[in-house]
């Protein structure tokens, strides 16, 4: 069995992830267009006949921009918190559901686990989906590695994480003082050392993808984020999740030795069921 995973967008600009079986998938946070998530999701050859649900990890406009578009054309609901609901733009009520922290969701083949974590938002979560002992983990947007993101952390087998700045950049950037400290305050974003550090120290020997997301446009560069953790992967596959582009969609399996790089060019017609149009 396998989760098959890939980033729409990952940025300020918005951002949108992909996790799912052959049959059920779900979007966590939904902050591009629908049109654009539509079209991205066909380039690499993903359906939007598989996703179930929209998951939403708060408030603010790069994660919840095309949720209430996507989930009015798909009757999709909306798993969603009350404070997030009541902080947020209007959503379209009759789809949301509401969710709690550490209060599995189960959707279709998966399990989606919310938990808290530190951001400048009402009510901000990330998630853990999964799927036959299999973990991906979409953890970002996180003020600081609290305890919480640490244990969730360490179970995955793939993650979305979080690696916002360079820290010497954001402190040489043009960004006024008050952005600076809000970024860096505890409730806004971590640093590139900081994902360093709980990669180091808390992976899973299983982890066999790191999907280093939400990098800052101004303070941070892919080059940067991947050539610091490059030396460290020790057989973990790095990749960077564009602000500009999807990714490639990756077969998450629980044994280490087997994980491949899913392709994304399809002939053989028993695969639509995942990848169809």
């Amino acid at each position: 069995m396998a989760l098959y995973i890939a980033s729409l967008n990952s940025g300020s600009n918005g951002n949108c992830y992909y996790v799912g079986t052959a049959k059920d998938a779900v979007l966590v946070d939904v902050g591009i267009s629908c049109r654009e998530t539509e079209k991205r999701m066909k380039k690499i050859g993903l359906s939007m006949k598989t996703v179930k649900a929209i998951f939403v990890s708060h408030e603010h406009g790069d994660h919840i921009r095309g949720v209430s578009t996507l989930a009015n054309k798909y009757s999709l609901p909306v798993y969603i918190t009350s404070k997030t609901a009541a902080n947020g733009p209007r959503l379209i009520r009759h789809l949301s559901k509401h969710f709690d922290a550490n209060k599995p969701i189960t959707i279709g083949e998966l399990q989606i686990s919310p938990f808290s974590k530190f951001h400048d938002a009402a009510d901000p979560h990330s998630f853990i989906i999964d799927h036959d002992n299999i973990s991906v983990g979409v953890i970002t947007d996180i003020g600081k590695v609290c305890d919480e993101v640490i244990r969730h952390f360490s179970q995955c087998n793939a993650v979305f994480l979080e690696s916002n700045y360079d820290a010497e950049m954001l402190e040489n950037g043009k960004y006024p003082i008050y952005l600076k400290n809000r970024i860096r305050s505890g409730v806004g974003h971590i640093s590139n050392h900081e994902a360093l550090d709980l990669f180091v120290k808390h992976r899973s020997p299983s982890l066999s993808h790191l999907l280093l997301s939400h990098l800052s446009k101004e303070n941070n560069s892919p080059e940067v984020a991947k050539d610091l953790f490059a030396p460290h992967a020790n057989g973990t596959e790095i990749v960077v999740a564009s602000r500009y582009e999807q990714s490639a969609v990756y077969k998450i399996t629980s044994s280490n030795n087997s994980i491949k790089k899913a392709t994304v060019v399809f002939s053989k017609p028993a695969q639509l069921s995942l990848f169809g149009q």
